[in-house]
């Protein structure tokens, strides 16, 4: 009879031990091998049983599980049940010196009774306590804000193959303004970025699933897709526009650059998060009923060719001189050359809208502005541009309610909306004048004021199915 969870250990309980859980299992294998499984919030400790004064142990790292299930045997007859944990530590190549993650799994036979439902329930219980335990691993986003931004300039990126952020777009942001941060962001921004879908907007992980050409989805559809497509792993290239704020802060964006209208809805909104995605249909309705304008100014350099920019590309580290160690400096930050400086006007090549009221005004470089919301039906993850939307005062609330809900299938241009204009553009510049207002990038409020943006056509890399 193995001794289950349940059961108390004396004699561990005398030699101080302290853990989640402790049971004897068997092999899946060999029925008369059994080991000591002992659970703590850090740590799956194995030993096998047995009568030799050395007995193996193996402890695994919870930070290194990825799961763990609970089954049944494929022969009714068996009336144990089996969990099986899932763990991919570092371990050495063979006939190499360095170290990689490799797959392992272990799992374990359970037969307390010959009941076979009450040894599925125990097997449940450990599979589920491991997971548990497992996920406490994680760093968690809620700690406080920016925590993502501080973990992706600090962290040592060799452990990792890429990086998955499962969550809404923000905390991407975060993660790329991070890797932006560090000394040696050239190599960092190189890391494969994936995306599982765990917010409201899921705007990115909308516009990858319909770059693969996939019929719509939405809510745990578009999570299966996008977890199909990270399982592929097929990498591409990402763009990113760098964001100039009128305090000479610079940040980095992926997907949108807003103000007015669809900044507004997207940060009152945030009182209806809980409801999910809908929460942008109701805060569209509110800002409708009390619509504003925003009196500003816009310049643009649009494109006027077909010839694509070049992609930003990896520099390597110059070689160092004969005899002499390689040093490291910071590398610059990415150039971006088609930006005069704020205070300066922008070049001839420009096109300078005149001051006017402004209903709001939408850069995007993605397809997808939100799960519904198909906004550049052209747009591709690494086509080079910045696709500009701007609605000039004078539109009326039903027009404005039309053009969203034709965004829904991408129609929105097909509508004949006389105060719509869509541009494609490779830089632009606004200046409210307005004073209060609201300026959002990939839907994160920034400091309101003049604020300018130049696409950099694979800066980054994603991981695209």
């Amino acid at each position: 009879m193995e001794k289950g969870a349940s059961e108390a250990d004396p004699s561990r309980g005398r030699n101080g031990f302290v853990g989640v859980l402790y049971g004897e299992f068997s092999d899946v294998l060999n029925d008369r091998v059994r080991y000591s499984v002992s659970l703590t919030e850090s740590a799956l400790t194995i030993q096998r049983i047995s009568s030799s004064p050395g007995r193996t142990k193996v402890v695994f790292n919870l930070a290194d599980c990825i799961g763990c299930r609970a089954h049944r045997a494929p022969d009714a007859a068996d009336v144990g049940a089996y969990f099986t944990a899932y763990f991919y530590p570092f371990k050495r190549r063979w006939m190499s010196a360095g170290v990689a993650r490799q797959r392992v799994e272990q799992c374990f036979r359970v037969a307390l009774v010959q009941e076979p439902l009450a040894n599925l329930q125990e097997a449940e219980r450990w599979a589920r306590a491991i997971r548990d335990a497992s996920a406490l691993q994680a760093p968690r986003r809620d700690e406080h804000q920016n925590h993502a931004r501080e973990l992706a300039r600090k962290a040592d990126l060799s452990q990792w193959d890429a990086l998955v952020i499962m969550s809404g777009d923000g905390l991407l942001f975060e993660v790329i303004n991070g890797l932006m941060e560090r000394e040696d962001w050239q190599q960092a921004i190189q890391v494969p970025l994936g995306i599982l879908p765990g917010g409201s907007g899921n705007a990115l992980a909308a516009s990858i699933h319909h770059y693969s050409q996939s019929p719509p989805a939405w809510n745990e559809e578009l999570l299966l897709s996008c977890g199909f497509m990270l399982c592929k792993g097929l990498v591409g290239s990402l763009d990113l526009v760098s964001v100039q704020l009128a305090s000479r802060q610079r940040l980095y964006s992926f997907l949108s650059l807003a103000w007015g209208f669809v900044a507004d809805v997207d940060i009152e909104s945030e009182k209806y998060r809980h409801v999910g995605p809908i929460r942008f249909l109701m805060g569209t309705l509110v800002r409708l009923a009390s619509l504003r304008v925003y009196q500003g100014r816009l310049a643009y350099l649009p494109v006027r060719d077909a010839r694509r920019p070049p992609k930003a590309g990896r520099r390597s580290d110059p070689e160092p001189p004969e005899g002499g160690a390689r040093t490291r400096t910071p590398a610059p930050a990415p150039a971006a050359p088609l930006l005069p400086a704020l205070d300066q006007p922008v070049p001839d090549s420009w096109t300078v809208v005149r001051e006017q009221e402004f209903v709001l005004v939408l850069a995007v470089y993605q397809s997808h502005l939100a799960e519904d919301l198909w906004t550049a039906p052209g747009a591709a993850a690494d086509d080079g541009l910045i696709h500009l939307f701007y609605v000039t005062a004078g539109v009326s609330r039903p027009a404005l309610l039309r053009l969203f809900l034709a965004m829904e299938k991408g129609g929105h241009l097909a509508c004949g909306c006389p105060h719509l204009v869509y541009e494609r553009v490779r830089a632009l510049r606004l200046e409210p004048v307005t004073p209060q207002g609201m300026i959002t990038v990939d839907g994160e409020v920034v400091e309101y004021g003049p604020v300018q943006a130049q696409i950099h056509p694979g800066l980054a890399r994603l991981i695209c199915g």
